[in-house]
């Protein structure tokens, strides 16, 4: 399957990595729950998402093993059966290691790669680019999805890197934060990168720019995917009405677990997303990974009100299937 930026349109699902009872015992191996990873993916797929991707944050691309990491992985692909694009997230501190997973996940059947720089130490802007660039040499017409996380990444990428990084062909979308930026970076790469908006924002981004704004992520999938694809037939078809009613119920599911205060939930967007998805009640996530695997209480507590939220929602639009 080869992927273009103008085949990036609908709902990018980014899952969790489900994980065995034992996983938060750091004595744990081999914590991926294989069996609750394909009735995850097929949820996911079958109720209408577009894409699915992988080891994000809150995928725990940071704390599990390199074996961990190739099993999940092997899973997704052999369960995705090239049904929807499958972007394997490939994250780690060093150029080699990420482009040896690159490798690794091509060659087990994934269909691009989900790259967030490294993080030891921030890199400006010509680091940047030269890092991705160092992944397309090496991994020549391999789709990329650049993880554009400041909070994780020590940094945001500048609107100037994010010009340079779009003569890459390799390059066909990002994962955007959101906030003031995000226009200015949708004009910045008009139709050559996909820059993808949070679920929550897709609809403003898309009414304001129906042609560029195609696609957005979601890390809800493994919550409710029924309204998710709801809201891509929506925006896709411009029913704009019909997109911002989705996109309302959205932020009112997503507003528990911020709490009001974004820079403390990404402190503990791991913990809390794990209490996210239990409380859905799609899949069994299990615990969260060592070392972050603990959140203050009210911190738990909005993550599982999101996730009950997310399980009337997907009540109400598994019924419109």
């Amino acid at each position: 399957m080869t992927l273009t930026r103008a085949d990036i349109r609908g709902v990018v699902g980014i899952v969790p990595t489900p994980a065995t009872s034992d996983a938060g015992n750091w004595r744990a191996e081999n914590t991926v729950n294989t069996s609750e990873t394909e009735t995850m993916i097929e949820e996911v797929i079958g109720a209408g998402i577009e894409f699915v991707m992988s080891t994000g944050t809150f995928g725990e691309c940071a704390s599990l093993t390199h074996d961990e990491w190739l099993t999940f992985t092997t899973c997704i692909a052999k369960v995705v059966r090239g049904r929807v694009p499958f972007f394997a997230g490939v994250t780690t501190l060093n150029t080699r290691d990420t482009i040896s997973r690159g490798r690794q996940a091509i060659q087990a059947g994934a269909d691009g790669l989900f790259v967030g720089r490294p993080m030891w130490l921030p890199l400006d802007d010509e680091a940047i680019v030269r890092f991705y660039s160092d992944l397309a040499e090496a991994l020549p017409g391999v789709p990329i999805v650049v993880y554009d996380n400041p909070a994780a990444f020590k940094g945001k990428i500048s609107v100037e890197a994010y010009q340079k990084l779009a003569d890459l062909p390799e390059i066909v979308a990002t994962k955007h934060a959101g906030g003031p930026t995000l226009e200015r970076d949708i004009e910045a790469v008009g139709d050559r990168v996909a820059v993808l908006p949070l679920d929550s924002d897709w609809y403003g981004a898309a009414k304001r720019f129906p042609e560029l704004a195609t696609a957005c992520w979601s890390g809800n999938v493994a919550c409710a995917p029924s309204p998710l694809a709801a809201l891509s037939r929506a925006v896709l078809s411009r029913d704009w009405d019909a997109a911002a009613a989705i996109s309302e119920k959205v932020n009112w599911a997503l507003a528990p677990q911020f709490g009001g205060d974004m820079s403390r939930f990404m402190d503990y967007s791991i913990p809390v997303g794990r209490a996210r998805f239990r409380a859905a009640g799609l899949i069994d996530p299990g615990p969260s990974r060592p070392p972050y695997t603990d959140a203050p209480a009210d911190m738990i507590a909005g993550g599982e009100e999101t996730g009950r939220r997310w399980a009337q929602l997907e009540r109400e639009y598994r019924d419109a299937r």
